[in-house]
């Protein structure tokens, strides 16, 4: 926690045992068209109370928003601009084990992103997992014969 973080904390006028919520990164999926729709959303999300700040990246149909939020009231906000929203559906290609496990892959995914679905995730336990992995050089429990 940084110094202004603890200065904050000290003099916060928050009503006693009510916490502030945790510093989080919420990601939104939402459709823009044009700048407008874009300027739009912007607006409506800068006004959150607590957001420190607003990515917009109209490519991806993304809107990332850091600071003390709630992502449910984040959600809300963008939804009453009028666009249909929902929660960032994708993770990175490269941290996924088995991107093309049935409703993984996804068209409509931005370049180097697939659904987040849990059969995307290998099991702790399989197998084939760990032999593949046994003479990897990023495994630092490797074998080391070579």
């Amino acid at each position: 926690m940084g110094v202004l973080d603890h200065l904050l904390d000290l003099f916060e006028t928050t009503p006693r045992g009510k916490k502030r919520k945790p510093m989080q990164t919420v990601d939104i999926k939402v459709k823009m068209d044009c700048d407008g729709c874009e300027r739009k959303v912007r607006n409506a999300v800068s006004s959150i109370r607590g957001a420190k700040s607003v990515e917009v990246n109209r490519k991806q149909s993304r809107v990332t928003v850091t600071g003390y939020v709630d992502p449910n009231k984040v959600l809300k906000k963008v939804k009453s601009t009028g666009k249909r929203a929902e929660f960032w559906p994708y993770v990175p290609y490269n941290l996924v084990a088995y991107p093309y496990v049935a409703q993984a892959y996804d068209k409509k995914a931005p370049s180097g992103y697939v659904k987040n679905v849990v059969q995307a995730l290998p099991s702790p336990n399989a197998t084939d997992e760990r032999l593949t992995t046994l003479f990897s050089d990023e495994n630092p429990n490797a074998c080391s014969i070579m």
